[in-house]
């Protein structure tokens, strides 16, 4: 005769392996088993794909988006989005560049700069939002405007040239067999992810975006909480515009255009949700290399650069579909 709690083992053990449940985990790494069939997929037709060296060449890639891509990970779990991020690297680079050009050897004031005026221009973002509760969306594309303009009016609408070699040393320099961008990304993305899992600021940025009433009756500062993501997101979009300045030894005014959508394509990808409250820093990291191992992968196979945007479209929707089914089967 079997005992009441094999009785209740058995029917548990059959739940946990039932179809509902297999498909709720194919659901839940649906980016991870899409990212292995691209891996898969691009090795199959291009043994270039699967070397070492285009492995770092993706790094490479994807490391100045890691950046602005974190910050915006930050903005979209508050249930905002930055929009500004592509002119801020623009700003920050024509600074950079431009100081960098004044004070040849002195790299440090030349990052310090560029990190000023990103970090300026997310304060500006997060003053409007937090303090005069401007919609995000219409206070981020306002900076998107100004930003692009005075990035030309600093190089007098034209690129900034002629600059030292130490400024090229700041993306081009390699510890350890990787680029300095590569290391800045994953220490930005271990840091953060650990910053967001382990920490009363994670929290009270999750709670924000999941219901601010709800997380200022629990005694959470909304209105810091809120300036602070667009802070930190114009901080690294900054940092992000002075490594795209050093990798080309020039600052264009037109440098990062129209990279704040690759950024949200990447976060949305991931399996954040555009409403707050949910994402992490892991699926938008692995959003992101999803993107730049498509563009590296469909560029081996020369396909025509109109058709990688389809691709990308295509997939960006196809994500936020799958998390609105996903949510609705949850409720």
């Amino acid at each position: 005769m079997s005992s009441p709690q094999a009785a209740v083992t058995v029917p548990a053990e059959r739940r946990r392996f039932s179809r509902e449940w297999i498909v709720a985990q194919l659901i839940r790494r649906a980016m991870l088993i899409v990212m292995l069939l691209v891996i898969a997929f691009f090795s199959y037709r291009s043994l270039r794909f699967s070397s070492p060296e285009n492995l770092q060449t993706i790094l490479i890639a994807a490391a100045p988006f890691a950046l602005i891509a974190l910050g915006q990970t930050l903005v979209i779990l508050t249930g905002g989005i930055d929009l500004s991020v592509g002119s801020v690297i623009a700003v920050a680079a024509m600074t950079g560049a431009s100081v960098a050009k004044a004070y040849p050897g002195q790299v440090w004031m030349t990052l310090l700069s560029a990190m000023l005026v990103g970090l300026l221009a997310g304060c500006i973002n997060g003053f409007l939002v937090s303090r005069i509760d401007v919609p995000p969306f219409i206070a981020t594309l306002g900076m998107l405007t100004a930003g692009s303009g005075v990035a030309y009016v600093i190089g007098g609408g034209a690129p900034v040239n002629g600059l030292p070699a130490e400024f090229g040393k700041i993306a081009n320099t390699t510890v350890f067999g990787l680029q300095i961008p590569v290391i800045v990304m994953i220490v930005g993305i271990v840091a953060l992810g650990i910053i967001m899992r382990r920490t009363s600021y994670g929290m009270r940025v999750y709670a924000v975006g999941g219901n601010r009433v709800a997380a200022e009756i629990a005694g959470v500062n909304a209105r810091n909480t809120l300036f602070s993501v667009y802070a930190i997101s114009g901080l690294l979009a900054g940092l992000s515009g002075v490594m795209l300045a050093s990798r080309v030894i020039s600052g264009p005014p037109n440098l990062g255009q129209g990279y704040e959508l690759d950024a949200i394509a990447a976060v949305v990808i991931g399996g954040a949700s555009l409403m707050g409250g949910r994402g992490t820093v892991w699926g938008t990291a692995l959003g992101l290399l999803l993107i730049q191992t498509l563009n590296n992968g469909l560029d081996l196979l020369l396909v025509p650069a109109y058709w990688q945007d389809v691709i990308k479209g295509v997939l960006i929707v196809a994500a936020v579909a799958v998390d609105v089914w996903s949510t609705k089967r949850r409720t």
